[in-house]
């Protein structure tokens, strides 16, 4: 059979009849409590870790305790994060910057971080010795408690301070060294495109017939740049990965410049071995007719108008040989591919020959020259009288008198040209020395007008 539970007959607490919590009823009622807190009081003693209950000041100074703990963990966290943040800023300079400045900042940042560690051992330290837990926790304790956090608090922010500050002091190295990995990226890229287009150049020029094997060897030996391009600037360090990768760009767009160049190049060298061959067979000719020229010469007028062009026929003539003999070296040059040896004897044979077209020249101007003044020196002269003159008035403009400087040379041109003039009187005159005469009259004058502007612009406001 079922056991009939016995029924209550108190109206407040089931089974109130029992024995003890008769007696539970009883002890409470001598105490005086309500009713209300006996119901709570087995809560209260049955554990779970509920705090014992001290009053309003024990609680209130565990409160604004655990206040001061939550306001240092905060100041911990933000300073943590503001190093860590810092700490890349650092990074990035040292990956950069090797300047005296951005050695000093990573030191100084040193000495911030352990002053961090300090201040972050105080904090540590304080939580580890005070349990705001505890249900035992007095006022006086809690009070302590709240006193050293805050302080651990005010350690932790000022270090922030200081550390926002030198973050601030980071901003042109930082802007510096952001700059220059901006640029990294794209410089690597374009080296590498910058080969890319050398290699595909040079591939064109070859499938034309041309060997280009300066410039091949000249890509090859870029291959070590690229590699060490491939493996970083972790590897490498930035500012010389950067400066490798400008330079392979430059080197490779060269290359690849001439390779494309190298067809015209070669055209351009074929036309100048058939043009220098014609000068060459000209100036022959023509140093053929400069004996005739000095036969003139000899028989017209004085040894001393003659005399420097007694070797031009013989000179004329070695020049030409010489040259012949380079084009023959710059054909063969040209046929092997070596155009920068091509170039070169294509341009001793053109100074050759250039040379030998003056001296052949001369040799015809002079007697041109001879036969003009020997017919009438005055145009000469006049020519020369004309030039003092007009230097003469530039001096005396604005001035009583000319400066010394400026007039004794002016003078010395006058005597000159009268002493010229003078040596055309005579059987035989020396014209040649008389057009050499007048011509360096002239050239003094020059020098002395050019004296006088140069003084006068200098002293100009």
């Amino acid at each position: 059979m079922t056991a009939t539970p016995p029924q209550s007959d108190s109206p407040l607490v089931p089974g109130a009849h029992h024995p003890v919590r008769l007696a539970l009823r009883d002890t409470l009622t001598l105490v005086g409590l309500p009713l209300v807190a006996a119901l709570a009081l087995p809560v209260a003693f049955a554990g779970g870790g509920t705090r014992r209950w001290f009053g309003g000041r024990a609680e209130s100074q565990r409160a604004d305790a655990q206040a001061a703990k939550d306001a240092a963990a905060a100041a911990f966290y933000e300073l943590d994060t503001a190093q860590r943040d810092l700490r890349i800023s650092i990074e990035t300079i040292m990956a950069v910057d090797d300047s005296p400045a951005a050695r000093r900042a990573v030191s100084d940042f040193d000495a911030l971080g352990r002053r961090i560690d300090e201040a972050s051992g105080r904090y540590i330290e304080a939580v580890d010795a005070h349990d705001l837990d505890r249900d035992d926790l007095e006022a006086s304790v809690a009070a302590h408690a709240r006193t050293e956090l805050t302080k651990a608090k005010d350690g932790l922010t000022g270090v922030k301070r200081d550390l926002d500050r030198f973050g601030d002091s980071l901003g042109p190295l930082l802007g510096k060294a952001e700059t220059q990995l901006a640029r990294l990226a794209p410089a690597v890229e374009r080296a590498r495109q910058g080969l890319l287009a050398a290699s595909n150049a040079l591939d064109g020029v070859r499938g034309s017939g041309l060997t280009a094997d300066d410039l091949a060897a000249r890509l090859a030996a870029l291959a070590p740049e690229l590699t060490k391009l491939n493996q970083g600037a972790g590897q490498h360090g930035v500012p010389e990965t950067l400066e490798r990768a400008e330079r392979v760009a430059r080197e490779a767009e060269a290359v690849r410049v001439e390779a494309e160049r190298l067809p015209e190049r070669a055209a351009e060298i074929d036309h100048r071995l058939v043009s220098l061959r014609t000068r060459a067979q000209a100036l022959t000719t023509r140093a053929g007719q400069v004996e005739p020229v000095l036969s003139e010469l000899r028989r017209r007028f004085t040894a001393a108008c003659w005399q420097d062009l007694q070797h031009v026929p013989e000179q004329a003539a070695q020049n030409v040989a010489q040259a012949e003999r380079k084009l023959r070296e710059a054909r063969a040059a040209r046929d092997e591919q070596r155009w920068p040896d091509a170039t070169a004897l294509l341009s001793t044979v053109r100074a050759l020959l250039n040379t030998t077209d003056e001296s052949v020249s001369a040799a015809r101007d002079r007697l041109e020259r001879l036969n003009a003044v020997q017919k009438d020196p005055q145009q000469e002269i006049d020519r020369t009288r004309f030039a003092i003159r007009d230097a003469q008035r530039l001096a005396m403009t604005g001035r009583t008198t000319p400066e010394p400087r400026h007039a004794r040379p002016l003078d010395d041109s006058v005597s000159r040209l009268d002493r010229a003039i003078a040596g055309l009187e005579g059987r035989h005159p020396d014209y040649w020395h008389f057009l050499t005469e007048t011509e360096a009259v002239r050239q003094s004058v020059a020098r002395v007008v050019a004296q006088i502007r140069e003084d006068r612009g200098s002293a100009a406001p």
